[in-house]
């Protein structure tokens, strides 16, 4: 019998499904207010919640809603209407147009009740509108291309003159005679706008700009490795050094201390790149490290960053829960921070207020009140954590727990009602827990008020185009940490070719792939954590509870194929 759906809750293709028995009152209610929240359709939100898919759901419209069914993947972006609608729209009203005949334009769309998508496209065109059902993925890649088409690509960027849009810095200074600055000198802007273009082409995660005594170099690190870009002139380093710190607001006078800076790179109508710069003196000048944050990174989900079924859903118990204390370890660049972001995603709802204390706010998340620390004027975590408790919180993010007096605040909070997420530089789990007791936290205070701990790592995902089987002896296998049930010749291990290929760029490796230790506190870790135990205690208890620690979710990952043997060795080797 179909669903009674709530006519002041829902509306459009939310009311329709659950009208048709197709999707539950309590779920799309659900969804709708986190497409609200997140200000994206009801149904990408639909389709990424995996419900429905988006197959499903265009079926289900074309039938429902009597418009004809049409798949993209029979269609080119060369064989599109060009130029009759603007990218921005095509973006923001998910709408495409898929044939013009005279005075009739037919516009693709996944969602047939998005009628005023249909109003805005036939204001643009002035023509008569006739909708056709795609499927939302679909729509979304072919959007994409198009809207590439239209405006700049990332090649041309870099091959063409053309300057980019830095939103968070200024513009270079000029004298007081109106003449230009040697900040402004064009090769070196050209210069810095192709490293930058070429670092997120390449998907760095960080750009290293070194001087030395006798050359000067730029790296990326991708993948987690650091590799040499180019070497330019050193003539060059205190231009380039300045030109940086004008864009980042820095000081361009101060080049006796350490400074840090940010910037936004704005890459076309709709995509944008946040950078966070720090300058560092040497002895032969300032070395400068840019770390590029793209904003869509704490938005992929839960189920993108590669927890085991089980380890997500502790996850999701345990920030799910009303109070409690949920900590994430590793060390710098292991991917913690997008773990935090992602769960305040998941928690991110209109009637949850979250306040996040950060060093800094690395990617702003609309709807959280984030806060960036600054010890110069006292504005401590310690200190923002005080504040947060008198602002009627529910959810609270702490950047990381450097101190006692933090570590206190952040209990205390989580032991009164609220769900506390932070930080610790452990390297497992259980150690996490012995690092709070040598803080001098009381073990009652811990076994009160944490929930889960999760250590993490990113290993290096084998490239898909240019992996081959290796064959390992199983005396091998057994050494890394394999058991003896899992030598049964139902699995390969691989590797990849010495050459790689085009695709990873001979590297034989493409992206990154996160290994996880996920820790609930159970009552015996409990009695452990209260009689004082070490984290060899700990650990072997989990291990009788059946959890994967780190090695075992990396082997976990090169059973899957996912990644090679001695990666797993490398960054899981303690």
């Amino acid at each position: 019998m179909a669903q009674a759906a709530s006519s002041t809750k829902l509306s459009g293709l939310a009311y329709a499904l659950v009208q048709h028995g197709k999707l539950h009152s309590a779920d799309a209610e659900t969804l709708q207010t986190q497409a609200i929240t997140a200000s994206t359709p009801f149904i990408s939100q639909l389709v990424q919640s995996r419900k429905m898919s988006a197959a499903e759901i265009a079926h289900f419209a074309a039938e429902t809603f009597g418009y004809p069914l049409m798949d993209l993947n029979a269609l080119r972006v060369d064989d599109l209407p060009k130029r009759l609608l603007k990218p921005d729209l095509m973006q923001k009203r998910r709408v495409l147009a898929l044939l013009e005949r005279n005075n009739k334009l037919y516009i693709g769309l996944s969602d047939p009740t998005n009628l005023q998508a249909l109003e805005d496209v036939r204001f643009q065109t002035g023509k008569m509108i006739e909708p056709v059902i795609v499927e939302e993925d679909k729509l979304g890649q072919l959007i994409d291309k198009v809207s590439e088409a239209s405006d700049t690509s990332l090649k041309n960027l870099v091959d063409d003159d053309i300057n980019l849009d830095f939103e968070a810095g200024g513009e270079a200074p000029v004298e007081e005679d109106g003449g230009a600055t040697e900040v402004d000198d064009a090769p070196i802007v050209r210069y810095v706008q192709k490293v930058l273009l070429k670092a997120i082409e390449g998907g760095a995660s960080d750009i290293h700009f070194e001087p030395y005594e006798k050359y000067y170099r730029v790296r990326f690190r991708q993948d987690g490795i650091l590799y040499e870009f180019e070497k330019p002139p050193l003539a060059i380093k205190e231009k380039l050094a300045a030109r940086i710190k004008v864009i980042s607001e820095m000081d361009i006078s101060e080049k006796r201390v350490p400074q840090d800076g940010r910037m936004r790179l704005r890459l076309s109508r709709d995509r944008f790149i946040d950078f966070r710069v720090s300058t560092l003196p040497t002895l032969f000048g300032e070395k400068i490290v840019m770390r590029i944050l793209d904003p869509s990174s704490a938005t992929l989900g839960i189920e993108a960053l590669g927890y085991e079924p089980d380890q997500k859903e502790a996850l999701l118990e345990a920030i799910n829960r009303p109070y409690g204390m949920v900590l994430v370890t590793g060390p710098t660049g292991s991917g913690k921070t997008v773990s935090l972001y992602t769960c305040l995603n998941i928690l991110n709802k209109p009637g949850i207020n979250i306040s996040t204390a950060e060093d800094p706010a690395e990617i702003n998340l609309p709807g959280i009140n984030q806060v960036n620390v600054n010890d110069k004027v006292g504005l401590t975590f310690a200190a923002a954590l005080r504040s947060f408790l008198r602002q009627d919180p529910d959810i609270v993010m702490v950047g990381e727990i450097r101190d006692l007096e933090t570590a206190d605040i952040a209990i205390k909070a989580a032991q009164t009602g609220h769900m506390v997420l932070s930080t610790l530089h452990t390297n497992d789990a259980p150690k996490t827990l012995t690092r709070l007791m040598n803080m001098g936290v009381a073990p009652f205070n811990i076994a009160s008020s944490v929930n889960l701990i999760t250590a993490q790592r990113l290993g290096r995902r084998l490239c898909p185009s240019c992996k081959i089987p290796l064959d390992i002896p199983p005396e091998a296998l057994l050494r890394a940490g394999f058991g003896e049930a899992d030598l049964d010749g139902s699995w390969t291990p691989f590797t990849h070719r010495e050459d790689g290929c085009d695709v990873c760029k001979g590297k034989g490796y493409k992206g990154r792939v996160g290994i996880y230790e996920v820790m609930p506190i159970s009552e015996e870790m409990t009695r452990i954590i209260m009689s004082q135990g070490n984290a060899i205690d700990i650990a072997d208890q989990a291990q009788r509870e059946g959890l994967r620690n780190l090695r075992q979710s990396g082997l976990l990952k090169v059973k899957q194929g996912l990644t090679s043997l001695e990666e797993i060795e490398a960054v899981t080797n303690e």
